[in-house]
This record gives structure tokens, sequence and C-alpha cells, in this order.
């Protein structure tokens, strides 16, 4: 995937993160925080913040959180978010999550919400989180994933497949600098592979309303019933996973899975 589309995309649309409900209150977001269990000591970053919801967050429980991004437009959010709310420990810089401008063992946590699903190199991304924590340190993740046995049982590989399929391109369409939600065990794997404890795993529910998760990246009109439609028509596996929420003609909603991780550095 190309990057400067997702700088393109969330450029332009930065200000609607600031209060997406999912980004801003999602149940990750304090789940996140309490699965950590953060020290005030800590020196920890954000990768791929967003609007800074998960670093101001965590500020209040740390010694310092550095908020990163790839989009200015992004950063511009969160810097206003911080001002917002006082917070004295929070800094920005720019940064990307496959080649992070950090020293080796620099943070006591690297957290990281509700992004990966945009990056070109995942793998690389984890071998970044870990190179630059200190020995002990915390990876601590959310993100979207694909069905599969876990998350939807009661379907052949084959049907969890084609639901996986389907899912991603139900997310690309409506945002194209979406790259591929991986599913639970590609998560798994690729953090123990690269030298990670896992600590703590939990699936989470993210409801989502249609409207706004089509505002959010600033649909275009045309392109909203064959979205609308992905879900009317969801194949059994599919309509498992995603749960739509269908009033009448009224696409209402619909329902998908976050993996929550934490992880230690050994």
């Amino acid at each position: 995937m190309n990057k400067s589309l997702v700088q393109q995309q969330f450029g332009a649309n930065a200000a609607n993160y600031v209060g997406s409900h999912v980004h801003a209150k999602g149940a990750s977001l304090a789940g996140l925080v309490a699965a950590v269990q953060p020290e005030a000591s800590w020196s920890c970053v954000d990768i791929a913040t967003g609007a800074g919801h998960t670093a101001v967050a965590f500020a209040p429980h740390v010694s310092h959180m550095l908020a990163t991004d790839l989009t200015e437009e992004m950063l511009v959010q969160v810097r206003k978010l911080v001002a917002e709310k006082g917070l004295g420990n929070v800094d920005t810089a720019h940064a990307d999550a496959e080649a992070m401008p950090f020293e080796d063992a620099t943070f006591d946590l690297v957290t990281c919400r509700i992004a990966p699903h945009h990056f070109p190199d995942i793998p690389k991304f984890v071998s970044e989180a870990y190179r630059v924590l200190k020995r002990g340190g915390t990876f601590a993740l959310v993100d979207n994933v694909s069905p599969d046995g876990k998350t939807t049982p009661g379907h052949s590989e084959a049907e969890l497949a084609d639901a996986a399929r389907t899912y991603n391109t139900f997310e690309k369409i409506r945002d194209p600098s979406h790259g591929r939600a991986w599913t639970a065990n590609e998560w798994r794997h690729c953090i123990e592979q690269t030298g990670f404890r896992i600590a703590h795993e939990e699936f989470l529910d993210k409801s989502m309303d249609f409207k706004a998760w089509c505002s959010n990246m600033s649909v275009p009109g045309e392109t909203v019933p064959q979205l609308a439609g992905m879900l009317k028509g969801a194949t059994p596996a599919f309509a498992a996973y995603i749960r739509p929420r269908i009033n009448g003609k009224e696409t209402e909603g619909f329902t998908i899975i976050e993996l929550l991780v934490i992880a230690k550095k050994r």
C-alpha cells in the first residue's frame, strides 16, 4: 500500500477523527489502559496516534508520552487536544511505524490502537516496536481483526476465508488506504516470532454507526448504497461476523471485533 494514500486520506479527514466515538470513547481505550497498568515513571510512545486519543488516555498515568503519526494534519489535531486537556507531558513527532526515528531501548511502553490495518509491512512495525522498547517493556496493541474460527465459530475455513476477504473489501471501499486486517492468529504468531511474550489478549466488540462510519472518511454519496448492500446481502459467515443492524430499508450499523494484546519484551 502507498503510504502517501494514508496521508492523503487521513489528512483530508483529520478533524473527523477528533470526535469519532469509537476512537475517542471506544471500549478498547479504557480497556487498554486497564490491561497495561502503566507506571508513573514510564516513558511512552503512541504509534499512528491519529487524533491522539490513546496518547491522551495514557498521559495522566505516565511520566512522558510521545504521540507520533505519519500525517501532519493529524498531529495538528493532537496538539489541539493536548492543549484543551492541559497536559504538559505529551509531545508530538512525525514518525513512520515501520522505521521509527528512535534509538534502541528508548521506551517503557509502545502503544498502537486501531491503525496497523493501514500498515504495508506489519511484521516490520512489530519488529520496530520490539527494538525501541527497553528490556521488559510493554507492547500494547488494539486493532480490528478479520473473521476466523475464534471470532466466528461454526463456519468452514473456506467460508471464513471468504468472509475475511469480503470484510477487507468492505473496509477498502470505504477507505482506500485500508490495507488488510489480520486475523488474531496472524497477530499472535507475528508477535511471538518477533520475540515478545504475550501476557494478555482479549476480543472486544466494536459497535459502528453506519452513517458516522461513512462520514468519518467522507465516503461519496454514490458509494454509500454499495456498502449498505454488502451488509444487506451478507453471506452467513460474513453476517455472523459483521452483525448488520438493518431496520427496514435503513442500514443503522454493524459490529466488528477488535483484538487487544499486551506483550512483554523478553
